[in-house]
């Protein structure tokens, strides 16, 4: 068997086993983003009633760390900083949560596209029309899937992005208060360094 045929051969063998696992990510991606977009929906709920869980928990937590430390000023910068650090981090964690279907939800519904097309491609050389149909129709589907998915997705991320930037800038807020001594006035700086993480994660 020649060289070039055999390679081809192996790519239709890859495309066609792949076939499955694309169709069935479609599926869960149609499944996943509404759910993502009833959790916004709640969420826009409670930030329309002036509650903000993120930020109650946060300032919990800074209240515990300045009872702890009161008597150690040094660690409880280092205390508060480090705090702020791992929430910025959760709440990046949570925007990754939408932010792949970005990606993803298009790469999916083209893989969805040019696979079922291939497999209609070898049902016509059959004359299998009927095959060639279904698999036509499956290709459009998958697109449709995909693109929708993935405009969906960045309009959802839009909105969390907006929240987080604004949860984050409330956040170092607070700490800067619990970090100010009125005695030996400091300037920090951690509202600019929480935005600039934030930015750069986006």
């Amino acid at each position: 068997m020649e060289l070039v045929p055999l390679i081809e051969h192996l790519l239709y063998e890859v495309a066609t086993a792949l076939y499955l696992p694309v169709i069935g990510g479609c599926a869960l991606l149609i499944c996943y983003v509404p759910l993502q977009l009833g959790v916004t929906l709640f969420d826009a709920g409670l930030r329309y009633r002036q509650h903000f869980p993120e930020r109650e928990r946060f300032r919990q937590q800074l209240d515990a760390l300045r009872q702890k430390y009161q008597k150690h000023r040094q660690r409880l910068e280092i205390e508060v900083e480090r705090l702020l650090q791992s929430e910025e981090l959760e709440l990046s964690r949570r925007l990754d949560r939408i932010r792949f279907v970005i990606k993803v939800g298009p790469a999916l519904g083209l893989m969805g596209t040019l696979i079922p097309m291939g497999i209609s491609l070898a049902a016509l050389a059959e004359g299998n029309i009927p095959k060639m149909a279904g698999s036509m129709v499956t290709a459009f589907t998958a697109t449709v899937a995909g693109l929708g998915s993935g405009v969906l997705a960045y309009l959802i991320a839009l909105s969390r992005e907006r929240w987080v930037r604004a949860d984050v800038r409330e956040m170092a807020h607070a700490a800067e208060l619990v970090l100010t001594d009125p005695a030996k006035p400091h300037l920090h700086h951690l509202q600019e360094e929480a935005e600039d993480a934030i930015a750069t994660a986006a």
